[in-house]
């Protein structure tokens, strides 16, 4: 049987080629950071991270883990209710609950466990949920997964939203879904108008922080502190992947009745392994440091106003953006590949995404600043996208 299907794989991923849009991975042998050096030996500034506040390579971190596993063990061999809580699982989960100003929090492997975990448990098929045409993968695979009664909203578009409001009157619980910033675009989600369309309808709200969280907000708590809205939304998600350290590791924080029945019921926390204890600890002395000084966070978006406004006047075609995250519009997936090709050549590492990863003809460079980041830095892939968008039309004269 297995030569049939190996046919079809290959055939498969030889249109996937011949589209343009196979995915090479790219080989870093450097801690994550502003500057990295790749297989090649060659010394690149790193563009295409998630290291919003640079705290990958934290020697802070990396000393707060290295204790940890001297102290409590490299992994923890089994589930939490078994034998796999410790109390830094739990003090964890006491700080990120104290950061978002929440009333508990649950956590997980990954954010796309804490998603695919979440809608499962708490709705059946009485019930709706509410969801923007935009949100995250492990969003739409958690739905999926669950019973309740399906409606799609176009991305941040409020009279929509209220549309599907109305559609789902019927149902006895409605849940409003939304990533806080959308990865791709770099916009954040009217938390403002969706909560109110929330109490006007009788609705509760969920928000993905996984790009907002340590980015978005005066101190980096995400969208809630955008819109004062701390407290008031049930259901908040994300990760430690991210602006948190950049390791492994979600969270489900809210509402403390809906955390506690995750815990009974939610099938990635019962079936996965605990997050292991360095994890854990790194963790816990992030939010030390975040909670006592906002220097890092005001770096990013001072970096991010400035990135920004130079591409713009560069001539380039830039998504609205409210975050860290700057698309760089090039609509064609080849021509992405190809920019982004370039610009390592001019020691710029940064990636073209394309379809299926965002719609066709909707194909990318996505700019990822950090506070990581020197201003030198920032100057220099300004240029080299200058000179690579000269170079290939993108750009005239």
């Amino acid at each position: 049987m297995y030569e049939k299907f190996q046919s079809f794989l290959q055939n498969e991923l030889s249109s996937i080629r011949e589209q343009g849009l196979y995915k090479d991975e790219r080989i870093i042998i450097t801690p994550q950071s502003a500057i990295i050096k790749t297989d090649a030996n060659k010394e690149v500034l790193n563009f295409c991270a998630n290291n919003y506040l640079g705290l990958a390579d934290s020697k802070i971190l990396i000393d707060a883990a290295k204790k940890a596993m001297d102290e409590r063990g490299y992994g923890m061999s089994s589930v939490r209710f078994i034998c796999g809580t410790q109390d830094l699982h739990k003090e964890l989960e006491k700080r990120i609950s104290q950061f978002f100003k929440t009333e508990d929090t649950i956590l997980y492997a990954a954010c796309f466990d804490a998603n695919g975990g979440v809608f499962e448990p708490l709705l059946t098929e009485q019930d709706a949920i509410i969801s923007d045409s935009l949100n995250h993968a492990s969003i739409i695979d958690g739905v999926r997964l669950c019973k309740a009664q399906r409606f799609r909203y176009q991305n941040a578009d409020m009279n929509d939203l209220e549309k599907q409001l109305n559609d789902a009157k019927d149902c006895r619980f409605k849940l409003i879904v939304t990533d806080g910033v959308f990865s791709m675009d770099g916009n954040v989600a009217p938390l403002d108008k969706i909560y109110a369309l929330a109490q006007k309808y009788d609705a509760m709200v969920m928000v993905d922080e996984s790009h907002s969280a340590g980015v978005v907000g005066k101190t980096g708590r995400g969208t809630t502190e955008q819109y004062n809205l701390q407290g008031k939304i049930e259901i908040l998600t994300g990760t430690l992947g991210k602006a948190f350290g950049g390791a492994v590791g979600g969270f489900t924080t809210g509402k403390k009745e809906i955390i506690e029945l995750l815990r009974q019921r939610s099938r990635p926390y019962l079936f996965s392994n605990s997050i292991p204890p360095m994890i854990a600890a790194a963790g816990i002395a992030m939010f030390d440091l975040i909670d006592k000084t906002n220097t890092l966070q005001d770096t990013l978006h001072q970096n991010t106003e400035y990135f920004v406004q130079k591409m713009k006047s560069a001539g380039f075609d830039i998504k609205p953006t409210q975050s860290a995250i700057c698309a760089v519009m090039l609509y064609d997936a080849k021509l992405s590949q190809e920019f982004a090709s370039l610009l390592q050549e001019e020691g710029i590492y940064v990636t073209g995404f394309y379809y299926p990863v965002v719609p066709k003809g909707q194909a990318r460079i996505r700019v990822q600043v950090s506070a990581a980041h020197k201003k030198e830095h920032l100057d220099k892939c300004v240029e080299a996208f200058t000179k690579i968008g000269k170079k290939l039309g993108v750009l005239k004269g």
